[in-house]
């Protein structure tokens, strides 16, 4: 997989972090998606995940962590295992203590977890104007109807605010952010990224892709989990016709 490139943007926050308020008794309308994962029998689409990923490396890396996260997960969305070390080896990660008792930094392999693109959370206030970046790992969890939000807040900026809104210095219009103001400024452009499948980087493509990729970086374990309970309901159901056949048998001498 070729090295994907990180692209410099200014972010802020998703969930949090922007000055602004509810206007009183309004209430925001979040349009609900068909996602593949969606029901018993959903999954997640694995060229959509790759995109996703890649739509993460590129855009919202420089400034969102994947903490809870490892190189080595991304088998799951078909990688394979060159690939996946030839990704992680693009980031650096502090290790030791060496031999002369000092730290080091070395290549990051597939069992580290996602390198966060700030040492701590004060270097990454410093870059953000004050702003705190929240870590994506649980991003589709955070809030309500998380992943259908998420789609949202990505596609919901506007160039200009409404006739009469007032937006404040260094903050940015969003249709369905709580207040209508956020930090973070619009991450999303047309052919912002080349993707390399050859599908057509639209703000939409692009925007449910990264959506997916976080749904999936939240729940991994989604598919087997739903895999497993189909396993249970069907045993529970053969078990529940056998119960039925030998009581009818036991209890046919009866009648």
């Amino acid at each position: 997989m070729r090295r994907l490139r990180s692209i410099a943007v200014v972010l802020a926050m998703f969930a949090a972090g922007a000055t602004g308020v509810w206007a009183a008794g309004e209430k925001i309308e979040i349009p609900d998606r068909d996602w593949s994962w969606n029901g018993p029998l959903g999954s997640f689409d694995r060229a959509e995940l790759q995109r996703g990923l890649q739509v993460y490396t590129e855009v919202c890396a420089s400034c969102h962590s994947l903490r809870l996260l490892a190189y080595r997960n991304l088998a799951a969305l078909g990688y394979g295992e060159e690939e996946i070390k030839a990704y992680a080896a693009n980031y650096e990660v502090e290790d030791g203590p060496n031999d002369q008792g000092e730290m080091f930094l070395r290549a990051a392999i597939p069992s580290d977890r996602f390198v966060p693109p700030f040492a701590n959370e004060q270097a990454a206030r410093a870059a953000n104007n004050g702003a705190y970046p929240p870590d994506l790992s649980l991003m589709t969890k955070a809030r309500k109807n998380g992943a259908n939000y998420v789609f949202a807040l990505l596609t919901g900026y506007q160039d200009e605010p409404p006739e009469g809104f007032q937006l404040m210095d260094g903050m940015y219009y969003n249709k369905v952010f709580p207040g209508h103001q956020i930090a973070m400024a619009p991450p999303l452009f047309e052919d912002g990224v080349e993707y390399a499948d050859g599908t057509e980087a639209t703000v939409e493509r692009m925007a449910a892709d990264t959506t997916a990729f976080l749904a999936w970086a939240a729940e991994p374990e989604l598919e087997d989990r739903k895999s497993m309970g189909i396993w249970v309901l069907s045993v529970l159901a053969i078990l529940f016709v056998m119960t039925v056949a030998v009581k009818r048998q036991v209890w046919s001498d009866v009648h």
